[in-house]
């Protein structure tokens, strides 16, 4: 019924962990945190190598939202079918599948040059990176006892906390000294780490009573998540002018519906929609969602930016999200104590509100970048995001009993996923509505394929194909640096209204008090 056995769940397994060395549970521990890597850096890397991808293969604003969120449509779509899967036939080999899967798509996405194929791949990637990350956890939660099971844990939260900054960091160092294949090279490789590890050290487990596996739930989720982001991009992409991404989105909440009516009637749910009915676990899982939303359409509108209209490199793009951790770090580690003493009612929804301040800090840049500018409002965002996210978190854990805590940790992660790729898809479809709309009037006088290509993407005013206009070249470069920025501005700004709105529905909805004591590690 769960994608994640709980970390106290007293569920018999096969597989116990008591036969376990302390070295061996080490190497399982390492193990787990480089297959969680896998799957993280896959989500944020690929950011930073969106312009260079964009200059090398045409791709249009709106293929560069279906090649990054392909994958994370249906990672998310996926997640709560892939545990179950796992629960139920062996977490070893699900994990072992879905790293091959990952790899194989990645290795191939190593050799296309083609926009379309690579927005396949990493849909493929994304059934891989489905079949990893609730398993890492479930492997974790079967191999450790209960006294080593918290500090385990904690592990875990960091790498998948840390892994989309060293994604970052990572991809930009390749960068520097490769073409933008080495992103995915570095997937495969952590691949392979991964599949090594898990062939030599993970023991075999799953769950020893075995619940009826909810195929029809599993489907239905797929396509609800799959068909509202798929409708929100091409809606945004067609200006709103065909039928077709209507019906498909008309689609995905009939589908959403339909899987909220097959829950409450399966005997075995992938996830019971009545626990939404309780206050904890929907205002945690509604805020978690918003601040994914928010955070990941921001690196995917800010990270081109940084590269398409300044002109810094990868790794320099990269760099310039250093001031995150400076502020989110320390206020994830309080926010918990904080959230006590004064309520969560109180802090989540001001750590919301700074979430929106630190955006509209960010709206204000221009085409002369200001990195103290930048800065200024990247630690205020951060400082939000860190006060939110861990009682969020621990709204979600302490509304379930212990039993249940491995529903607990899927709607926290399926929240996560399905908040960055529909961020992607509502602030990459503002993006590249906008910028279009805006550049429109630089084109008019241009050859219509040539004026058709400029309105797609910012990265053909920047590719070699530009010289043919002659003078009026760096005209149009200008005009579609502006019209990038006022693109940006305003994406920063319809996340930071989500962001507000939800701070008003948090102070009303949510839980009054959440215990710190029971969270044992920060996220």
């Amino acid at each position: 019924m769960t994608n994640t056995p709980a970390p106290s769940a007293t569920h018999p397994t096969h597989g116990a962990h008591a036969e376990l060395s302390p070295l061996r549970r080490r190497l399982i521990l390492i193990t787990m945190a480089l297959s969680l890597m896998t799957v993280m850096s896959a989500v944020s890397g690929l950011n930073v190598a969106l312009p260079s991808l964009a200059r090398e293969i045409g791709a249009t604003q709106t293929e560069l939202t279906w090649i990054v969120d392909s994958y994370t449509v249906v990672f998310a779509g996926l997640l709560l079918a892939a545990g179950a899967i796992g629960d139920r036939f062996g977490r070893k080999a699900i994990l072992i599948v879905g790293l091959s899967i990952f790899g194989a798509a990645a290795a191939a996405a190593t050799f296309t040059t083609d926009a379309n194929s690579l927005i396949i791949l990493r849909a493929v990637m994304g059934i891989g990176a489905a079949g990893i990350m609730p398993t890492t956890l479930s492997v974790i939660t079967t191999s450790f006892p209960d006294a080593e099971r918290p500090k385990a844990v904690g592990v875990w939260v960091g790498v998948a906390g840390s892994g989309a900054v060293l994604g970052l960091f990572g991809t930009g160092l390749l960068l520097e000294v490769f073409e933008w294949h080495s992103f995915f090279w570095l997937n495969v490789v952590l691949a392979i780490l991964g599949i090594v590890g898990a062939v030599l050290v993970v023991p075999p487990s799953k769950d020893a009573i075995a619940s009826r596996f909810d195929t029809v739930g599993a489907v239905l989720s797929l396509i609800a998540v799959s068909t509202l982001v798929y409708g929100v991009i091409e809606i945004a992409d067609t200006a709103g002018e065909e039928a077709l991404p209507f019906v498909v989105l008309g689609s995905g909440l009939l589908a959403l519906v339909a899987f909220v009516v097959w829950e409450r009637r399966h005997p075995d749910p992938l996830l019971d929609p009545r626990l939404f009915t309780i206050r904890g676990f929907s205002a945690g899982s509604l805020t978690i969602f918003i601040q994914f939303f928010a955070a990941f359409g921001f690196f995917f509108t800010m990270l081109q930016y940084l590269q398409f209209v300044v002109g810094l490199s990868p790794l320099q793009a990269a760099a310039c999200m250093l001031p995150m951790p400076l502020s989110m770090v320390p206020l994830a580690r309080l926010a918990p104590s904080i959230a006590e003493r004064i309520g969560y009612r109180k802090v989540v929804p001001a750590g919301l509100v700074l979430m929106a301040v630190g955006f509209g800090i960010m709206s204000l840049l221009t085409v002369d970048f200001n990195f103290f500018h930048f800065a200024a409002g990247l630690v205020v965002f951060a400082a939000g995001m860190g006060l939110a996210g861990t009682p969020s978190t621990t709204a979600i854990t302490q509304s379930l009993p212990r039993e249940k805590q491995g529903v607990a940790s899927a709607v926290n992660d399926v929240a996560r996923e399905f908040g960055s790729a529909l961020g992607i898809a509502v602030l990459g479809g503002v993006l590249a509505s906008v910028y279009r709309t805006t550049v429109s009037d630089a084109t008019t006088q241009l050859p219509a394929d040539i004026a058709d290509k400029v309105q797609e993407s910012i990265a053909f005013t920047q590719s070699p194909m530009i010289s043919s206009l002659g003078p009026a070249a760096d005209a149009v470069t200008v005009a579609a640096r502006a019209a990038f920025v006022d693109a940006t501005a305003t994406s920063l700004l319809v996340a930071a209204a989500a962001l507000v709105v939800t701070a008003v529905a948090t102070a009303v909805i949510g839980p009054r008090h959440v215990r710190a004591s029971a969270v044992s590690t920060p996220e």
